[in-house]
C-alpha cells in the first residue's frame, strides 16, 4: 500500500492524516517545527496566548468531526455576565449598544447577499451608509482584512451573521487550542500514523515523495507557493496587528471592544476560560487589520486607544505586552464575483493536494483548515486506491 505523506503538522495536517488513516492508508506527518500545532500552538508558561484561531464555531462538518472522535475536550462559553461587558466604539466614544441599523443588517440571510457586489454598496443599500460602515467594521472580527467594505457581500454577510448570532457560536478550548492539537495527534498516534516533528520538507524533497504516493501539503499558501514552484498559488488575504497584554484584573473591564469607527477588536479572553492566565491577572487580546503601506505601529496606536477606554488604567495594570504582524496568515477572504470555489484547488494534479485556510473550501477562519484537510483525505485515499488496486475504506465523514 502506497504511504501519504502530509506536510504540516496542524489543524489541516492532522485532520487529514486522522481521515486517511481511518480508512486503513497508511501515513507519515512531517512537521517542520520542533512541536506540532502550527499556527494552533497555544505558548507555554503563565499566558496561554495563540497566533492562530483563538474560538471555534459550533456549525458545521468541522465541529461534528471533532465531537464525533472526542476530540473537542472541554470548551468554555461566554459567561452571560461578561457578554453583556460588550462594548463598542462610535464616534470616538464608547457605548454598550451597536446602532440599530447594524443589528437590522445582522438579520439578512447571507443568501441574500449578492457575490458579485461589494458590501459595502449593498449593505448601504439595506441599512444605510453609516449602517453598512458600522456593520463592515463589525465583521471584521471574522475577517482581519483592513476594508472589510470592499469585499463580496456574500462573504461579509455570512461572517456577520455568525459573528453576531445569539446565542453565541464561539466556542473556546478550555486551555488553549493546544489541547485540541494534542487530542488529535494522539489519536493519529493510536492510528500508527508516524509522526516526524523538525522534519523540514523541501521542493526537491516533496518531488521524492510524491514519485512515491500522494502527498498533501497543508502549510500556509506562502509555503506551498515555494514547495510546489507554483507561482499561481496566490489569494488575498489580511495584515494585521496583534497585540497580547496580561493585566491585573480590575472589575468593571470590558469583555471586549468593538471598533465600529475602523476595524479592530479586542477581547478578554481569559473572561470564558481561566486557565489562560495566573489568578488575579487577566489576559487581553487583540487584533487591528492594516491597510497597504501602514506599519505595526499604526495598528497599535489604535489597539491603544480601545485600550483606554475598554480598560481603564490598563498601562500601570500591565505585567506583559507582546506585539506582532501577521501577514497572510489570518484566512482567506473573497472579492467581488468570487467564492471559496475560486481559490486555489485542493487537487493540483499528479498526486498533490492542498488543505490549509487559504483554499478552495467552504467555512470560516480555522474550518477552512478543517474541511479541505479531510477533502484532500479523501482525494489521496481514492488517488491511492487507483494507483495500488487495493480496497480502501473510504469513509464520508
Amino acid at each position: 500500500m502506497q504511504r501519504i505523506h502530509i506536510v504540516g503538522g496542524g489543524l489541516a495536517g492532522f485532520t487529514a492524516a486522522i481521515t486517511a488513516a481511518e480508512s486503513g492508508a497508511l501515513v507519515t506527518v512531517h512537521e517542520a517545527h520542533h512541536t506540532l500545532g502550527g499556527r494552533a500552538r497555544t505558548a507555554e508558561g503563565p499566558y496561554r496566548t495563540t497566533e492562530g484561531p483563538h474560538a471555534l464555531y459550533r456549525r458545521g462538518p468541522h465541529w461534528t468531526w471533532l465531537d464525533r472522535r472526542n476530540l473537542l475536550g472541554p470548551v468554555a462559553i461566554l459567561p452571560p455576565l461578561e457578554g453583556a461587558r460588550l462594548r463598542f466604539r462610535l464616534g470616538g466614544t464608547l457605548r454598550r449598544t451597536p446602532p440599530l441599523a447594524l443589528l437590522r443588517l445582522t438579520r439578512r440571510r447571507a443568501e441574500q447577499a449578492p457575490v458579485d457586489t461589494d458590501f459595502r454598496t449593498w449593505a448601504t443599500g439595506q441599512a444605510g451608509e453609516a449602517g453598512a460602515r458600522a456593520a463592515a467594521h463589525y465583521a471584521a472580527v471574522a475577517l482581519y482584512h483592513h476594508d472589510p467594505g470592499a469585499l463580496s457581500a456574500a462573504f461579509v454577510q455570512e461572517r456577520l451573521r455568525r459573528a453576531a448570532a445569539l446565542p453565541p457560536e464561539a466556542r473556546y478550548p478550555v486551555g488553549g487550542w493546544a489541547q485540541v492539537v494534542d487530542r488529535m495527534a494522539a489519536r493519529a498516534w493510536n492510528l500508527s500514523v508516524r509522526i516526524e516533528t523538525a522534519a523540514r520538507v523541501d521542493a526537491d524533497t516533496l518531488d521524492a515523495l510524491a514519485r512515491k504516493g500522494p502527498v498533501i501539503v497543508a502549510t500556509s499558501l506562502d509555503a506551498a507557493r515555494t514547495l510546489l514552484r507554483d507561482p499561481s498559488l496566490t489569494w488575498d488575504s489580511g495584515r494585521t496587528a496583534l497585540i497580547d497584554l496580561a493585566v491585573r484584573t480590575r472589575r468593571g473591564d470590558a469583555f471586549a471592544v468593538s471598533d465600529l469607527d475602523a476595524p479592530g477588536w479586542i477581547e478578554r479572553f481569559s473572561a470564558q476560560d481561566r486557565t489562560l492566565a495566573p489568578a488575579g491577572q487577566q489576559l487581553v487580546q487583540g487584533q487591528f487589520p492594516l491597510a497597504p503601506g501602514e506599519s505595526r505601529a499604526v495598528g497599535i496606536t489604535r489597539a491603544e486607544e480601545l485600550l483606554d477606554l475598554g480598560f481603564p488604567g490598563w498601562r500601570e495594570r500591565t505585567v506583559w505586552r507582546r506585539e506582532a504582524l501577521a501577514a497572510g496568515r489570518t484566512g482567506a477572504v473573497d472579492r467581488p464575483s468570487t467564492t471559496w470555489r475560486d481559490r486555489p484547488a485542493i487537487d493540483r494534479g499528479h498526486g498533490i493536494y492542498l488543505a490549509g485556510d487559504q483554499v478552495a473550501a467552504p467555512g470560516l477562519l480555522s474550518e477552512v483548515s478543517f474541511n479541505s484537510g479531510m477533502e484532500a483525505a479523501l482525494l489521496a485515499l481514492r488517488a491511492s486506491e487507483h494507483r495500488t488496486g487495493t480496497g480502501l475504506d473510504l469513509k464520508r465523514t
